[in-house]
C-alpha cells in the first residue's frame, strides 16, 4: 500500500456549545471555533491517507496553514475535505477546505509524516525519562 497524490478525505460535525469558539477558549462568541475547524481538517486528512499505509504506521500533523474565513452558527452542519497534493517520501502535503451549509468557511494546507507507531510512541516516551 502507499500514499499517493489525489487522495481525498472527508470529516462532518454539527455546530453545538462543546464546538464553539467560546469551548475552545478561543474567542468570546457562540460559534464554530477555529480550533475545531482545524481537528476537522486533520481529521479529514489523516483518515484519507490511514488505509493506504502499512500494518503499525500512522500519520503526525506537523504544520497546518489556514484562514478562517466565515463564520458559522451553533446548530449548522460543517465538514471539511481534504485532497493529497503531494507526496515526498514520508512528508505528505493535503489541500484542507471547510464548509457550511452556505458555502466555504476555511482553507489551507496541512503538513503529515508517516511514522512507524511503535518507534515513534517510543522515542516520545523519552521525554518522561529525565
Amino acid at each position: 500500500m502507499s500514499v499517493t497524490i489525489g487522495l481525498k478525505g472527508r470529516a462532518e460535525t454539527t455546530v453545538d456549545h462543546t464546538n464553539t469558539a467560546q469551548a475552545a477558549c478561543s474567542g468570546a462568541l457562540a460559534v464554530f471555533g477555529t480550533p475545531f475547524m482545524c481537528a476537522l481538517m486533520e481529521e479529514a486528512s489523516w483518515k484519507s491517507v490511514a488505509p493506504h499505509l502499512e500494518p503499525g504506521q500512522s500519520t503526525v500533523g506537523t504544520s497546518l496553514n489556514i484562514t478562517h474565513d466565515s463564520a458559522t452558527p451553533v446548530g449548522m452542519k460543517v465538514w471539511a475535505e481534504s485532497e493529497v497534493v503531494e507526496v515526498d517520501g514520508k512528508r505528505l502535503v493535503l489541500k484542507v477546505s471547510a464548509f457550511d451549509e452556505k458555502g466555504l468557511i476555511g482553507q489551507g494546507t496541512h503538513q503529515r509524516f508517516i511514522v512507524t507507531d511503535e518507534r515513534f510512541l517510543a522515542k516520545t516516551a523519552q521525554k518522561l525519562e529525565g
